[in-house]
């Protein structure tokens, strides 16, 4: 195999790599956005704006969003749904990008200007299966928090 072949072939891989690093960020914030079974427009305009705007998205096609976020559903709907979706973004996150995870999926449950008991519940299961220790994972609420207080 000729060496711009194989050049070619690594960059494909290392494309295929980054788009499921971020599809797995997407699944992330669309199992919290589902955790309470009732995503808010205000929670999926937020999904939105996150993937048109962070970094982490950088180079990711906006038109893939609305599949993504049917594929996270279909999988979380299975038998053992919320697992299996979990083990997938457990397993395609590198370690560098769990903390931006954890924080995306913070944002997510503060978006719509309050956090259900089922958010809760997922968020600290999220942050054990990541895991995120607990001093960044409070930072981390806290900036958000910080970020998502409205004027009274």
């Amino acid at each position: 195999m000729s060496t711009a072949r194989r050049a070619r072939k690594g960059a494909r891989q290392a494309e295929k790599s980054g788009m499921l690093e971020q599809t797995a960020l997407i699944y992330t914030m669309v199992m919290v956005s589902a955790a309470d079974s009732n995503m808010t427009d205000e929670e999926v305009r937020t999904i939105g704006s996150i993937v048109q705007m962070r970094p982490a998205f950088e180079g990711y096609d906006v038109d893939l969003l609305p599949q993504a976020a049917r594929d996270c559903a279909a999988m979380l709907d299975q038998d053992g749904g919320l697992d299996k979706t979990i083990d997938f973004i457990v397993e395609e996150l590198p370690e560098a990008l769990r903390e931006t995870a954890y924080a995306l999926a913070c944002e997510i449950a503060a978006a719509d200007g309050r956090i259900e008991q089922e958010e809760i519940r997922l968020l600290e299961m999220l942050r054990h299966r990541l895991p995120v220790d607990r001093l960044p994972a409070a930072a981390i609420e806290r900036g958000v928090r910080a970020l998502y207080t409205r004027m009274s």
